[in-house]
């Protein structure tokens, strides 16, 4: 008898949620019912077969309804075991993805930075070629050991979910500059605006911080050494982040990433009940986000 209908683990994430449809109950008062029904025709006429037909059937109910009762509770405790089970495998599945957008994140903003910076500085001709050229290897190099490392340190921990990762702080409003400053090397001109005035969640300011990035990352890509805007600012009920560009520089061959870089970005702001748009904006192009936020406070 199968007590728990169930979904077996399939190659795209963990199974449903067991559901708990146990027959027990109906086997037993079905058996019950059909007892009673072969007494009721088969009938009894003399008092000592009475008393014994009652005796046989108290005791034939009485062993059903221990049986159904020991026997829904062993199937409650296996239903319960499946739903820990099932949770942990979600938490594991949700983990899991939230690494593979982590890994998304270190591998196409750190590689495509190194593709950007070389492209730029071989745009650039004249006497300031070779200097701009050497500068470019060194932009290279340190944003390529900057990426290996963390890939490295994130790997280390797929291989080993037991030892214990070096932490990172979590990324907050006060960043915005390094992270604006930081899309410099690639050529492109971007100007921070944080009117973000009062308190912001962390959460919030993480997902800010995550705009950020994406948004600068695609201007580089696409509109290579253009001028970007990054604009933060406080609204009731919420904080809104523009990132807009005036649009490709004359000559420049995009630098498409693998495609996925939105769409985690906007799973990001979806599970925090938020709103995210992206398209062309004249002859630039705009991403922007409303984050609903309370204002908790959160240090800046």
């Amino acid at each position: 008898m199968q007590p728990l209908d169930r979904t077996i683990d399939g190659p795209d994430g963990p199974r449903d949620r067991p559901v708990l449809r146990s027959r027990v109950w109906p086997i037993a008062l079905g058996g019950l019912a059909v007892l009673i029904a072969v007494l009721a025709t088969v009938g009894v006429d003399h008092p000592p077969a009475t008393t014994v037909t009652l005796a046989f059937t108290l005791v034939v109910t009485a062993v059903v309804l221990t049986w159904a009762a020991l026997r829904t509770r062993a199937q409650r405790r296996d239903y319960e075991h499946e739903l820990t089970a099932w949770a942990a495998e979600r938490a594991v599945h949700a983990e899991r993805l939230r690494i593979a957008r982590d890994l998304h994140d270190l591998a196409s903003h750190g590689l495509g930075l190194v593709t950007l910076r070389a492209a730029a500085a071989r745009t650039v001709a004249g006497p300031d070629g070779d200097a701009e050229r050497v500068q470019a290897l060194a932009d290279i190099e340190r944003a390529g050991r900057r990426a290996t490392h963390e890939l490295r340190r994130m790997l280390t921990v797929l291989r080993d979910p037991e030892a214990e990762a070096p932490l990172r702080p979590a990324d907050t409003l006060a960043d915005l500059p390094a992270i604006v400053a930081a899309t410099g090397a690639t050529g492109v001109r971007a100007t921070l605006t944080d009117a973000s005035a009062g308190s912001v969640t962390a959460g919030a300011q993480v997902a800010v911080c995550a705009v950020v990035r994406e948004g600068l990352a695609n201007v580089a890509r696409h509109a290579g050494p253009t001028a970007a805007r990054v604009d933060v600012r406080r609204e009731p009920g919420g904080v809104v982040v523009v990132v807009d560009d005036d649009g490709p520089v004359p000559g420049w061959r995009p630098h498409p990433g693998a495609g996925h870089g939105l769409a985690g970005l906007a799973e990001r702001v979806a599970a925090m009940d938020g709103t995210l748009e992206a398209g062309t904006r004249g002859s630039g192009f705009r991403l922007a986000a409303r984050l609903p936020d309370a204002g908790e406070p959160a240090a800046r």
